[in-house]
């Protein structure tokens, strides 16, 4: 048996960002297994701050951001600066078609109805959306061979701006999605 200590913010958002560094720290100094960081950060500043706060050559961080043409046609929402940003401090940004919407978001959304991936991602906003967003990027990184699938990580995730919850998970590639495992949720907003 082993007791954990999990932070819960009042609600989601931006504002818990700098605290969330901070539980990911603390996991960090127990949790030496752990050697990739998935983060999900549009714009970069969030991977950057992560960065910053640990600085641990031993551990692998990885920038995801959303896929070009996410927001408009041909935009991409991180900057070249900052994705080289990322690079000189040896962060590596990956920019990737949605695990749980996609190609089959488009379908909906031109003949309606839902995917089964949209009963998925809805399951697991029962917990946050930064769960569902912590469990996608894990999909989409394990897919583009960017972390080892059977290894337990961290995956940062939140809504919109800013992060605020990680969770440690075993990443699995998306043809076996219901073989991922979420072992311990270190930080998410209770609202």
């Amino acid at each position: 048996m082993a007791r954990r200590f999990i932070t819960y913010f009042d609600k989601q958002g931006e504002d818990y960002t700098d605290e969330l560094i901070l539980a990911v720290k603390d996991k960090l100094d127990v949790a030496k297994n752990i050697k990739y960081i998935l983060i999900a950060s549009t714009t970069g500043e969030s991977a950057l701050k992560l960065h910053n706060a640990i600085d641990n050559d031993d551990i692998t961080i990885i920038n995801v951001s959303h896929n070009v043409g996410f927001s408009g046609d041909n935009e991409s929402d991180i900057s070249n600066e900052m994705i080289a940003k990322l690079e000189n401090v040896g962060i590596k940004t990956y920019q990737g078609l949605h695990a749980f919407s996609g190609a089959a978001r488009g379908v909906t959304n031109k003949y309606g109805g839902f995917s089964p991936l949209d009963v998925v991602a809805d399951t697991l906003r029962m917990f946050s959306h930064g769960v569902k967003v912590s469990a996608e990027i894990s999909l989409m990184a394990a897919d583009a061979g960017l972390v080892p699938v059977g290894e337990e990580i961290m995956a940062i995730g939140g809504r919109a701006h800013g992060v605020d919850t990680a969770v440690i998970l075993t990443p699995v590639n998306s043809k076996n999605l219901f073989n991922m495992k979420i072992h311990e949720i270190i930080a998410m907003p209770r609202d």
